[in-house]
Formats: structure tokens, C-alpha cells, sequence
């Protein structure tokens, strides 16, 4: 599943925050093609297919990218410049999904060129209204290039 039936990345650490994620949109019938990465290292190999993803093609872009911003090893903000600053990659839309409203953070993602961000709404329901939002915009409504 690692190639032309990727639909969305997700870039989590919390496993509560990513099956959240992951179930409202399954929910929907938005997306049953999902990756989810614990960190922003993991994610870069993906992404780039270095360590134990060389053998992926980059050429199969996700549809969309839901980014968290606090990970370890390689936070969101540095996976999120790597993506927008590389020719194979920067068109590919991303989405900050955060627990972050840092004024800091949103005008940075921003001047490195991320597509969306949405602070994590609290409550289940707000958060799976929010996630089964944003998948039926960026991968039912949103024109890709």
C-alpha cells in the first residue's frame, strides 16, 4: 500500500490523537488508503524514500499530509520546510493538525508554505467534525495539481 493507493500521510506521535484521526475519516468513507508515522524522522524517510522506505516510489504522492507540529526527533515545522522546499514534494498539500494555536507556529507554517492549519478541537465530536471536514474537502473537493 505504500504506492499508488496512498491517499493520506498522517504524522502523529499521540496514538490516541491518530486513531481519532484515523477513525473519523474511515467514518466518512474518506479515506481507507491511510499511512500514519509515530514521528517527523519517520516521516521524512517516507516521504523521501531514504531508510526503510527506498524501495517506495516518490512519485506516489499522498493526496495530503496531516502534520502534527510537537513529535520527536524531527518536529513538524522541519518536516513541513523539507516538504515545501523540494521540487518532487512542495506541491503536495499539507495540513497542520496541531494542539498548538501559537501565534509563533501558525505565521511560520504559513511563510514555509503549509496549505491549512487547524488547532485539534476539543471533545470527540468537534475533533471528528473537524477531521471528517478537512478529508472531504482536501480529497473529494480540493483540485490537486
Amino acid at each position: 500500500m505504500y504506492d499508488s493507493d496512498l491517499e493520506i500521510l498522517l504524522v502523529e506521535d499521540n496514538p490516541n490523537d491518530a486513531e481519532l484521526t484515523i477513525r473519523a475519516l474511515k467514518k466518512k468513507n474518506l479515506a481507507n488508503k491511510i499511512i500514519h508515522l509515530k514521528n517527523g524522522a519517520e516521516a521524512l524517510d517516507f516521504i523521501f524514500c531514504e531508510g526503510n522506505y527506498k524501495s517506495r516510489n516518490i512519485n506516489n504522492k499522498p493526496k495530503a499530509i496531516l502534520l502534527d507540529l510537537k513529535m520527536p526527533k524531527v518536529n513538524g515545522i522541519e518536516v513541513l520546510k523539507k516538504i515545501k522546499t523540494d521540487n518532487r514534494t512542495k506541491t503536495i498539500p499539507v495540513i497542520i493538525l496541531t494542539s498548538s494555536a501559537e501565534d509563533p507556529d501558525v505565521k511560520t507554517c504559513y511563510e514555509l508554505g503549509v496549505n491549512s492549519y487547524i488547532v485539534k478541537p476539543v471533545g470527540f465530536d468537534n475533533f471528528s467534525k473537524a477531521v471528517a471536514d478537512l478529508g472531504m474537502y482536501w480529497l473529494l473537493l480540493n483540485k490537486p495539481l
